[in-house]
């Protein structure tokens, strides 16, 4: 008899899923441990084809992963923050950038790979900023729609500065070797979206540029 009419003639026989791997690579990940999914196959006894059949790619795999953790915190964030309007979006998105600069396995994976953490995590092609700017859009219609927030900008486009300007906090070590305040983080988020600026008459550049100096 082949292993596969065994497998059928064994009712509630453990079968590896997409799932075990998945929980394997995150548990492993929180450790410190370099992810790699050959290693994660040969744990589970696949094949290493199937393995990346099943997430895509290390890249995609990490995305899940990390996301798994941040969702949870994100959802946090928003149901521990008090107030109305900007200033409870603004304290949602405080909580969640200190959150992130203490969580030590996130830190750990920067640390040692600056450079692909932050392609992984900020870029448009990653798998996790989208997913961000998703949540945090979510967050400003419902402040929006109970009539606590006058949008200053196309809801869009202020979701995704919201997260680019929390971005910049959480990653200033790497990026310009800084280190910040995430309460200064959370002023400027409610400054952003306050939307208490004044007016300006829209200024034309010049068509052509002098290359005079003056005198």
């Amino acid at each position: 008899m082949t292993r596969l009419g065994q497998a059928l003639r064994e009712p509630g026989a453990a079968r590896v899923t997409p799932l075990d791997l998945f929980r394997l690579a995150r548990r492993g990940w929180v450790d410190g441990e370099r992810l790699d999914i050959g290693a994660l196959a040969a744990q589970l006894g696949i094949g290493r084809a199937t393995a990346f059949r099943w997430v895509g790619s290390r890249e995609q795999l990490l995305g899940e992963v990390i996301w798994s953790l941040c969702e949870p915190l994100l959802d946090q964030a928003a149901a521990a923050s008090h107030g109305h309007g900007a200033q409870r979006v603004a304290a949602t998105c405080e909580y969640a950038i200190r959150a992130m600069l203490r969580y030590r396995p996130l830190r750990r994976f920067i640390e040692l790979d600056a450079e692909f953490a932050l392609r992984l995590m900020t870029s448009k092609h990653g798998p996790l900023q989208a997913r961000v700017i998703d949540k945090v859009r979510g967050l400003l219609q419902f402040e929006s729609e109970r009539g606590a927030l006058e949008l200053p900008l196309n809801i869009d486009t202020l979701a995704y500065l919201v997260v680019r300007l929390a971005e910049s906090f959480i990653y200033a070590d790497v990026i310009s070797d800084q280190r910040v305040d995430p309460a200064d983080a959370g002023l400027a988020i409610e400054l952003l979206l306050s939307g208490r600026v004044e007016q300006r008459v829209a200024m034309t550049p010049k068509k052509k540029m002098s290359t005079r100096a003056k005198r």
